[in-house]
């Protein structure tokens, strides 16, 4: 199943690549329309114009109007800036398609660096994408951080604008996401499958490799660490690779611990294998009962103790011999 997942998603890759190619192609012949950039500014180096704004590479910034601090360098890098503002692009075809509409605050503050980063950008804002096709699908979403080869590609590809607040590190991390929010992952292919997918963290290569569509699921290590298209996505879950000992059966309660190694490992509680349902919990429960019952006699101990002792210092004071003053004779 995961290497179907993966052939599936490498083809979804070259078809958005082959996409991105025809994108650029039309860009190239499209009309010559009049230049919007305003003159250099005279005594300057090449490719410095007003309003902060720095423009190197063919059609770069072509249709700047009324935006503000933007700097486009390379083919037809932001390209339709219009009243965009404080965008950076940094390749070929980056924010090509950027533009703020109206009198809002879309548009701006994105950076991108990388060829094709952000090239179907619209009106999203507040993105970071460094890499070749980083987050280059991306249309209205905002507040995205993509760093790597693919990173968040596929994210809003809807349109939906939904797919906020994503952190992608590594080529291909999160590259599925179409609506997910709050997704964060580091490492190479890490969350590469989630689509909607919310609140999920995954740290290492591959890890969460197979969430689609949980929620608030958190993974640490490899994808065989618990989540799988054989155990299935579980809400509110963490999981974590190389855990000593077996998997957790159902029935079965289980405790972490740190061995002498300082390694985290699992183990059954004491015969709680094979239990009915609920069983397991309410040993566990029985085990609290008995650890409460020890601190609180602990607890008595404790003040049967401090009252001796208070007692003990309150006869030392009254067995002191009282003060003598001493007169000086003449």
């Amino acid at each position: 199943m995961k290497e179907k997942k993966k052939i599936k998603l490498m083809k979804t890759r070259l078809k958005i690549f082959t996409t991105v190619l025809s994108v650029l192609a039309c860009c190239a012949f499209l009309p010559q329309m009049q230049a919007q950039l305003p003159a250099e500014i005279p005594g300057n180096p090449d490719g410095c114009y007003p309003a902060f704004t720095t423009a190197e590479g063919c059609n770069a910034l072509h249709q700047l109007f009324g935006g503000l601090g933007n700097t486009a360098v390379g083919w037809y890098s932001n390209f339709l800036a219009g009243d965009a503002s404080f965008n950076t692009g940094v390749g070929a075809g980056t924010l090509a398609l950027t533009s703020r509409t109206g009198v809002g605050t879309e548009g701006n503050s994105n950076t991108a660096v990388g060829t094709a980063a952000m090239i179907l950008n619209l009106s999203g804002s507040r993105n970071t994408a460094v890499g070749t096709n980083a987050l280059v699908n991306n249309m209205i979403a905002s507040e995205n951080n993509a760093v790597g080869f693919f990173a968040l590609d596929n994210n809003d590809s809807s349109g939906s604008g939904l797919a906020n607040a994503n952190n992608a590190f590594g080529a291909f991390a999160l590259a599925s996401n179409i609506d997910g929010t709050f997704n964060s992952a580091f490492g190479d292919s890490a969350l590469a499958g989630v689509t909607t997918g919310t609140l999920n963290t995954a740290l290492g290569g591959f890890a969460g490799f197979d969430i689609d569509v949980g929620n608030n699921i958190n993974v640490i290590g490899l994808a065989q660490s618990g989540v799988s298209t054989t155990n299935g996505e579980v809400d509110n879950s963490t999981y974590i690779s190389n855990i000593i000992g077996a998997g957790v059966d159902a029935g079965t309660a289980r405790v972490v611990f740190v061995d002498q190694d300082g390694k985290l490992g699992t183990t059954a509680l004491p015969n709680t294998g094979n239990l009915p349902s609920g069983q397991p919990q309410a040993m566990l429960n029985g085990k609290v009962k008995e650890l409460q019952a020890t601190v609180a006699q602990q607890q008595k101990q404790i003040e049967a103790l401090t009252a001796g002792l208070q007692k003990v210092s309150a006869q030392l004071e009254v067995s002191k011999p009282a003060p003598q003053v001493v007169t000086n004779k003449p």
